[in-house]
């Protein structure tokens, strides 16, 4: 078996999303990776689609890869598995660790991957569709060229921040648990169409395409939210009326404590206080 650039560890949909960009984008080839998964259907899958090679031992993928170890496992299974990869970290070369393990903080990483760069990040759902967001922080050992990798790695997937790690409760917070707000208010904003008349097809059609259109609009011209929302608020007219009430219903409120709540939560859950 040949060395590989880049090992996989874990399969799974974030790993998936990962793995298609980085081919589709040409940044390595399909003869680059290794990857390795526990479950067979899923090898067999991911070989037959992405003609990469998948084995179930994960110390295999960790000892051939050379440029990247990508870590995509479950949280709960780290300790397992960097036991597993303990037996074969003495023996080649030290590829940058790059982890997505949500609350796995760098101190672990660096304690099971002694003198390795690691990268800690966090990605977020929309990277599966390429329209991701990812903030990464550094560990110890990592160098510019490793952060330049990385930040190649989730370009591929979306959009990039550096943040100190002390941050990385609330990026999740934020973007990591942001996708279901912006959910539950295209679901309220479809909701209301109904409730004006609408029938639910066309309402559900008109809250998503505003809500991706608007935030469109927003990355491309630059423009502050509060301009854009002056710009279609007219004096006495029908915004103005919608704005009024969302603000006598606390709505700005309401997101920023969402916010500050599954910032808290992170902060629990890194604890230990599961």
């Amino acid at each position: 078996m040949t060395n590989k650039k880049f090992g996989l560890i874990g399969g799974g949909v974030m790993g998936e999303a990962l793995l298609s960009r980085l081919i589709s984008c040409g940044i390595y080839q399909p003869s680059e990776f290794i990857v390795s998964e526990r479950l067979s259907e899923r090898r067999v899958y991911l070989e037959q689609e992405y003609k990469i090679l998948a084995i179930a031992d994960s110390s295999v993928a960790f000892a051939q890869a050379t440029e990247v170890v990508f870590l995509a496992i479950k949280p709960q299974i780290f300790s397992a598995i960097a036991q597993e990869l303990a037996g074969v970290m003495e023996t080649g070369s030290k590829p940058l660790i790059v982890s997505i393990l949500a609350g796995v903080t760098l101190h672990q990483l660096e304690a099971a991957f002694p003198s390795f760069p690691v990268i800690r990040a966090m990605p977020n759902t929309p990277a599966t569709v390429g329209a991701g967001m990812t903030a990464i922080c550094n560990g110890a050992y990592t160098k510019a060229k490793d952060t330049e990798i990385a930040k190649q790695l989730f370009t591929a997937v979306g959009e990039v921040v550096e943040v100190p790690e002390h941050l990385m409760d609330a990026v999740t917070g934020l973007s990591g648990s942001g996708p279901a707000y912006v959910a539950l208010m295209v679901e309220a904003l479809a909701d209301g169409g109904v409730a004006a008349g609408l029938s639910r097809a066309i309402a559900s059609q008109l809250a998503l395409q505003t809500v991706l259109g608007t935030a469109q609009l927003l990355q491309e011209s630059k423009m502050h939210p509060a301009v854009l929302k002056d710009k279609v608020t007219s004096p006495g007219g029908t915004t103005i009326a919608g704005i009024t009430q969302l603000e006598r219903a606390g709505f700005r409120s309401a997101l920023i404590e969402a916010v500050k709540a599954a910032t808290k939560r992170s902060q629990e859950l890194g604890m230990g206080n599961g």
